[in-house]
């Protein structure tokens, strides 16, 4: 009779949640410091030092799973679940940008500064759409070749072009900032960062994703046997990529259109 396989369980400890537990609490603390307290100086310290905790122990966590783990396969699981809970956030400010476009119909084109720039959106949509090329190529060169160079090569790409992403977008801000409109001048300026925000601190996310991915290609801990952060860093950005369409047509289009 054949022999079943032999599961033997073993107890895992590890220090690396620690801080990262301690810096989920003091973000919404430095948040209300912040906002509630009007303590506006130590809140964001308090707040980056929440942050600061949460990616050194997260980098630490992964860094001890690539020094002396398997892939298990859970990884598409885990980022399909974030992906969706950062739906649920967008949608949430969709529906309260296209409530207020309708409710303030009327007005709402007077609200509309001369600087924004359809042109400029579309620039963003290309450079977005060539970076969703380059992270494919980058996962596709470690796990169907297992060539971590090539590997390398495509993820910097990626990291230039989003990189190019925010400083563009950010330099438009800027531009429309100086012109009076802001995050307070009115419904449509709230809107409009709210959204564009949001989506720029996910393309942030993504950069230190790609950063951290590509430490783990020089140093040689990720390899074609472990492809799973390559994997779930490709599905993030994509969906970042993706996202964008949303965000420009919401932003820009929904928000300079004649109604």
């Amino acid at each position: 009779m054949a022999q079943g396989a032999t599961y033997h369980p073993h107890h895992e400890v590890s220090i690396w949640p620690m801080p990262i537990g301690i810096g989920a609490l003091l973000i919404p603390i430095g948040f209300t410091m912040y906002f509630h307290y009007g303590w506006q100086m130590p809140g964001l310290i308090v707040g980056a030092v929440g942050l600061i905790l949460i990616l050194v122990g997260a980098a630490g966590w992964a860094n001890e799973h690539f020094a002396t783990e398997k892939d298990e396969g859970f990884g598409w699981l885990g980022i399909l679940s974030f992906i969706l809970s950062e739906i649920v956030i967008f949608g949430t400010l969709f529906a309260a940008f296209w409530t207020a476009r309708v409710t303030h119909a009327d007005e709402w084109t007077s609200w509309v500064p001369e600087g924004i720039s359809l042109q400029m959106a579309g620039i963003l949509t290309l450079i977005l759409w060539a970076s969703s090329f380059t992270i494919f190529k980058a996962e596709l060169a470690l796990e169907e070749e297992g060539d971590t160079g090539k590997a390398l090569t495509w993820t910097i790409l990626t990291f230039i072009l989003g990189s190019l992403f925010v400083v563009l977008h950010v330099r438009e801000w800027m531009h429309l900032w100086e012109e009076g409109f802001t995050l307070s001048a009115n419904m449509y300026g709230t809107g409009f960062y709210a959204l564009t925000g949001l989506h720029t601190s996910h393309v942030l996310v993504g950069l230190v994703m790609q950063l951290y991915v590509m430490w783990l290609l020089i140093s040689g801990k990720m390899n074609k046997d472990k492809p799973t952060l390559m994997k779930a860093t490709s599905a993030y950005w994509h969906f970042v990529d993706v996202m964008w369409m949303l965000v420009a047509g919401t932003a820009y289009l929904v928000g300079t259109a004649a109604m």
